[in-house]
């Protein structure tokens, strides 16, 4: 019991650190950068499911919250939270949560998990370009052509790789009984 305990904190952990990492690599923008956020967040959720992949999730956003640089460009810290991009950030939890529970519901199979991406990607857009409105004191237009509108493509063929990489990878994960001792 204690070794799946221990298990499961790694898990999260190794969740964390890779959409630390993935999210240093960007393209900048004026206003919205382009990030690896959301495909860590994809590939997460899709590998590690409900649980895990929604506690990796929320251990990356309050880490920064916190001050530890793992927000793009090496930030961190509420002032991140509280700026213009800090929508997408707070975003990623409901994201996560959205997915886990459509890939729990319908199963961890190719075509769900690519809807449940897709649509991930777009819910992750969706709180970002609210944000961004009231922040930014934006229309509603400007900030949906400044936060949302550029990125709509790339978000979707992020959330494609996604899906096909996370659920190739959770399944060799679960040939290999690495998972099943936390599924």
């Amino acid at each position: 019991m204690k070794s799946a305990k221990t298990y499961g904190l790694v898990l999260t952990a190794f969740g964390a650190a890779i959409i630390s990492v993935l999210a240093q690599i960007t393209i900048p923008l004026p206003l919205v950068p382009i990030t690896g956020q959301t495909l860590a967040i994809g590939l997460i959720v899709t590998i590690l499911g409900f649980k895990y992949g929604t506690l990796s999730v929320l251990v990356y956003c309050l880490l920064g919250a916190i001050g530890l640089p793992v927000f793009t460009g090496f930030s961190g810290g509420l002032s991140t939270l509280v700026g213009p991009t800090g929508g997408y950030i707070i975003g990623f939890i409901p994201t996560a949560l959205f997915m886990s529970w459509y890939l729990n519901k319908f199963g961890y199979t190719y075509v769900h998990g690519l809807i449940a991406n897709v649509l991930g990607m777009m819910l992750t857009l969706a709180f970002g370009t609210i944000w961004l409105k009231f922040v930014a004191d934006m229309s509603f237009l400007a900030a949906f052509m400044a936060g949302a509108a550029p990125f709509i493509l790339l978000e979707a063929v992020k959330g494609c790789i996604a899906a096909w990489v996370g659920i190739l990878v959770r399944n060799r994960l679960m040939d290999a009984n690495v998972l099943k001792q936390v599924f």
